[in-house]
């Protein structure tokens, strides 16, 4: 009997046992997560983030300026709705983005969403994407406010086996995203046209059939909905990779010059970049830059990027238009930023954050030039910065003597008006 007694112990203590971890992340300053593995197996490096956007994660994964970074989600639900074949930002639907990781608290629950066409897991498995879930997302936060945002190996085998020894040398011997070029791993190999418009409820995707304004569009890691938003304003697109010379952007005979978003440090990537720039600023072609784009334009100008301390990733960032003296919420992503003070008095700083007052937009004040710090394409996001697709249209239209098309939004019509 009391031998009995003892097995049944014994069986009921293992109950108790922890799990193993099968997942790891690992910090440059050797600090150790542990967690339960998802998606690919295997490990990466990158630079640790967070995001605090509350929807739009298979966006965000796909987003190319998101190259060499592991991102860390603070709303603790993601993967809830699954994932689809709309919803993916890269150029190339089968391309991988260049993210390096997905850390995230709770684990994944099925897809509860009639567009979802796979589990989450399975998607990140599908596009190479090392994952984590289980941990302190809010701890893990708030060391990256604190210390600004570490270098890191995330890791993930199904059998709890690593040689974590091996693991933290590499995460302590990665030189970090400063000095970085990551454009020509996310930019397009050859050139290409673009006529795909916004995604409308119960339709899909449309296409723009009668497009106005000749663009060119410079990829440094481009989402598809810029290019959508693009379309949607008339534009005819003609995307190019990162490595184009101003006079081959030229030679398109452009109403109009894109400057897209990108990853990576923007002084690396403008040793080729910004000569091409500075060729078409001379040009006094409308020019319009975002994320990469701007930063690469600030620098053409005549002023200097800097590395931010934890930088600005989420869709919830509060942004002033100091032309208008309007605020909108705008959907960050950059670890960098124009230094405002380093501008020439021939640029008007135009944007600012209302969190840190960093610089968030300028204009050339005796050009059609201007750029912002942020994605006006949203995607996750709100919509409020839309206007300045606008904005480069009546920048093409003033050179082709025409009237000016308004920036406001239309005022929505109630439901029951309809």
């Amino acid at each position: 009997m009391a031998d009995t007694m003892l097995t049944d112990t014994i069986a009921d203590e293992n109950v108790w046992a922890e799990p193993k971890p099968t997942a790891l992340l690992i910090l440059a300053d050797g600090t150790v997560i542990e967690g339960r593995g998802i998606g690919a197996v295997g490990h990466a490096v990158g630079e640790v983030c967070f995001n605090t956007a509350m929807t739009g994660y298979q966006e965000i994964l796909t987003d190319p300026s998101y190259a060499g970074q592991i991102i860390t989600f603070t709303f603790p639900h993601i993967g809830n709705v699954g994932t689809n074949d709309e919803d993916i930002e890269t150029i190339n639907m089968a391309s991988a983005s260049g993210v390096r990781g997905c850390v995230i608290k709770t684990d994944i629950t099925d897809p509860s969403n009639y567009r979802a066409l796979k589990n989450f897991d399975q998607w990140l498995k599908s596009r190479g994407i090392v994952g984590i879930a289980g941990v302190d997302t809010r701890a893990l936060t708030s060391l990256i406010r604190e210390k600004g945002m570490p270098n890191a190996v995330i890791a993930h085998a199904p059998d709890g086996a690593f040689d974590r020894e091996a693991l933290a040398q590499e995460a302590a011997a990665w030189p970090g995203l400063e000095g970085m070029d990551l454009a020509k791993d996310v930019t397009t190999g050859q050139s290409f046209r673009w006529d795909e418009t916004t995604w409308v409820w119960n339709k899909g995707f449309g296409r723009e059939e009668n497009p106005v304004h000749k663009v060119v569009a410079v990829d440094y890691g481009i989402k598809r909905n810029i290019l959508r938003l693009l379309a949607d304003a008339g534009c005819d697109v003609t995307v190019l990779p990162a490595t184009a010379t101003g006079a081959e952007i030229l030679a398109h005979k452009p109403d109009g010059v894109f400057l897209s978003n990108g990853p990576g440090d923007p002084a690396a990537t403008g040793e080729y970049a910004v000569p091409a720039i500075r060729e078409v600023i001379a040009a006094d072609v409308p020019l319009f830059g975002i994320c990469l784009g701007h930063q690469m334009l600030g620098i053409a100008l005549g002023g200097e990027t800097r590395k931010m301390h934890q930088g600005h990733h989420g869709a919830n960032h509060p942004v002033q238009d100091r032309t208008t003296g309007k605020v909108e919420i705008t959907s960050m992503n950059h670890g960098f930023a124009v230094d405002a003070g380093s501008l020439p008095d021939t640029v008007e700083e135009t944007h600012v954050s209302l969190f840190d007052g960093s610089n968030c937009g300028l204009r050339v004040k005796d050009k059609p030039i201007f750029s912002v710090q942020y994605h006006p394409e949203a995607s996750p996001g709100p919509q409020d910065s839309h206007y300045l697709f606008t904005r480069f249209v009546n920048l093409m239209r003033a050179r082709k003597g025409e009237a000016a098309l308004s920036e406001e939004r239309p005022t929505p019509v109630p439901l029951q008006a309809r």
